[in-house]
């Protein structure tokens, strides 16, 4: 298998999940219905400490650079976020991060590194686009370029792991654990809706 391969399967066998996180009622979701700039913020902050300090425990144990650069990256978008937004308490680690802190070993990780890439990257397009919408073009261009962070973070991971899978079951346990951070991030997405008496099927 190449990274091609998996990251074409990876798609498809997430298809639905990831049109859905990538829908205008992601960020509904994680607001908790509260669409305005400041609750956007707190939930991509929260994202981004969560995302910063997984990554940071997975450098500590493992010499691929990958999931430095992803925790460096992680703590400047934090950064900028809370630029942005003032001063700003985490209230809650995000289901797909509490999901990746259980995979504990590198090939495991770099497949939720790539699933995580995917369904960020979902968000942060939407994310962009409600700041685009709120006529806020700094804001918008900051989420913008973090979506292309994750992009980038996707094709390291998966350059890692061509280096690091020995086989095909090497990729197969790489598979389950991105689409485990996809489907992790998509059931939190469904979870938050249906509380708030919200259909999460139709996409808008």
């Amino acid at each position: 298998m190449t990274a091609d391969d998996f990251l074409d399967a990876l798609r498809d066998d997430n298809e639905t999940a990831l049109s859905r996180l990538g829908s205008s009622k992601s960020l509904y979701a994680a607001t908790g219905g509260e669409m305005n700039a400041d609750a956007v913020l707190e939930a991509a902050a929260d994202d981004a400490h969560a995302a910063a300090e997984t990554y940071e425990t997975w450098a500590d144990e493992s010499d691929h650079a990958v999931f430095a650069d992803a925790a460096e990256a992680e703590r400047d978008h934090y950064d900028d976020v809370t630029d942005q937004l003032g001063d700003h308490d985490t209230t809650a680690t995000p289901a797909i991060y509490v999901y990746l802190g259980g995979l504990d070993d590198t090939v495991a990780r770099l497949g939720g590194l790539v699933g995580a890439a995917l369904a960020g990257k979902q968000r942060a397009t939407q994310t962009s686009g409600f700041f685009t919408g709120e006529a806020d073009p700094q804001t918008a261009s900051l989420f913008r370029g973090y979506g292309s962070t994750l992009e980038e973070r996707r094709d390291a991971a998966l350059d890692a792991l061509d280096d690091v899978a020995a086989d095909d079951g090497d990729y197969d346990r790489a598979a389950e654990a991105a689409s485990g951070a996809v489907q992790a991030a998509y059931d939190d997405y469904v979870e938050k809706l249906e509380s708030m008496g919200v259909n999460p099927k139709p996409v808008c």
